[in-house]
Parts: structure tokens; C-alpha cells; sequence
């Protein structure tokens, strides 16, 4: 699809906004942290493909209406949640628990880069906050001249290409701090803890936080 289609002030503006919002810290970069550090930078990378697979697939539910159901109907919206929080939570708390999790591992030791991408996917698509962001936010850089589909389908596009990005970029600089935390157990352990911890912080906050509304 040709970016002509968008504007060129727009797409600009756009990518600016995307990249802010990318950047900010959510359970997307940490899992991706997670695997990097303990499985490497090939597992980092397959997480980091399995969150953009999420991100494609909010744009064409986006694109379909499918969003809206989330967004009228409680019952659509609470179900989603509590199954995108409860997923995280179980990530979190197995973070926790394996004492494994940012063992330094070689080879096929580590974790298996599609359960990696597998995960990054879930995390994603199971987050109905997610799927109103979409909603709301891709409409506000659509034209109205036409082709709506097709402007919502590119910025989507987009979005998901500078999130690959940036997650492949924490994904090596997770690989590269490895050989650090293989020489200290501790600091190792209390990653672990953080990280797992955070994970369930995530999930609790999507189990109680406010429905968006667009």
C-alpha cells in the first residue's frame, strides 16, 4: 500500500506520536526484557514479533468495527480484560517462581522463540485497552477524503513496524547485558522479582482499571 495515501505533514506528525507512546514502558517491552536477558537476543526478537502480530491485529479489528463491540459492550469488554489481566498475572508469577527465568542459557536451553512469540502475542491481543487505543487514536490521522480502510490499514502498518523496531532494540540490548547479570546471582534474583512483579502490576492494573471509553 502506498504511504501517498497519508498525508505527508500527517504521517509525520503521526510517527512522532506513535514513537512517544511506543517508547513508554508496558508489559509489551517487559516480556520482551524478560526473554531477551534469559533466552537471548533470538527469543527477545520473537517476542518482540509476537506483540507487532498483536498490534496487526487491532488494526484490522479496528478497521472491521470489531473494537466497537469492546467498547459497547461490558460484558465483551470485562471478559477481555479479565483474561488479558489473569494472563499476565500467570506470566508474572511464573517469572517469579522459576528460578531459571534469567538463567543464563545457551542454545536450546532457553526458551523456544515461537513460546516467546507465542506470549508476546497474547500479552497483546488480550488487552481490550489496547484495542480502544486503536479505535480512538489511528481515526484522529484519517483524511475523511476516502479509502479509510486503506489509511487505517497503512498507519497500522506503521505503528507496528516502529514498534518492531524498538522491541528488537531492547530485545539486543537485553542479549547484551547477559554475560553482566551471569556474573552476579543476586542481581540476577532481584531482577527476576522486579520483573515478574511488574508483570503482575500490569495485570492487576488491567483487572481494576477504569473501561476507556473513545
Amino acid at each position: 500500500m502506498p504511504l501517498s495515501i497519508v498525508e505527508l505533514s500527517t504521517l509525520v506528525v503521526f510517527i512522532g506520536a506513535s514513537t512517544a507512546l511506543i517508547v513508554s514502558p508496558g508489559p509489551d517491552t517487559v516480556y520482551v526484557l524478560t526473554q531477551g536477558i534469559g533466552s537471548g537476543r533470538d527469543t527477545g526478537i520473537a517476542a518482540a514479533c509476537g506483540t507487532t502480530t498483536g498490534i496487526l491485529v487491532h488494526t484490522a479489528a479496528a478497521v472491521v468495527g470489531l473494537s466497537v463491540l469492546l467498547r459497547t459492550s461490558a460484558v465483551a469488554f470485562s471478559l477481555v480484560k479479565y483474561a488479558g489481566a489473569f494472563y499476565l498475572c500467570y506470566l508474572g508469577i511464573k517469572t517469579i517462581r522459576n528460578r531459571a527465568a534469567f538463567a543464563i542459557s545457551d542454545g536450546d536451553a532457553g526458551q523456544h522463540p515461537m513460546m516467546a512469540y507465542r506470549d508476546g502475542a497474547t500479552i497483546n491481543i488480550l488487552n481490550p485497552q489496547v484495542a480502544l487505543f486503536f479505535l480512538a487514536f489511528l481515526p484522529q490521522f484519517v483524511d475523511g477524503g476516502g479509502q479509510t480502510s486503506v489509511q487505517l490499514f497503512v498507519l497500522g502498518g506503521i505503528y507496528a513496524v516502529i514498534t518492531l523496531l524498538y522491541l528488537t532494540g531492547v530485545a539486543i540490548a537485553a542479549n547484551g547485558a547477559r554475560q553482566i547479570l551471569s556474573e552476579s546471582p543476586r542481581l540476577t534474583a532481584g531482577i527476576r522479582w522486579l520483573t515478574g512483579s511488574v508483570l503482575v502490576g500490569f495485570g492487576l492494573q488491567l483487572l481494576i482499571g477504569e473501561q476507556l471509553t473513545g
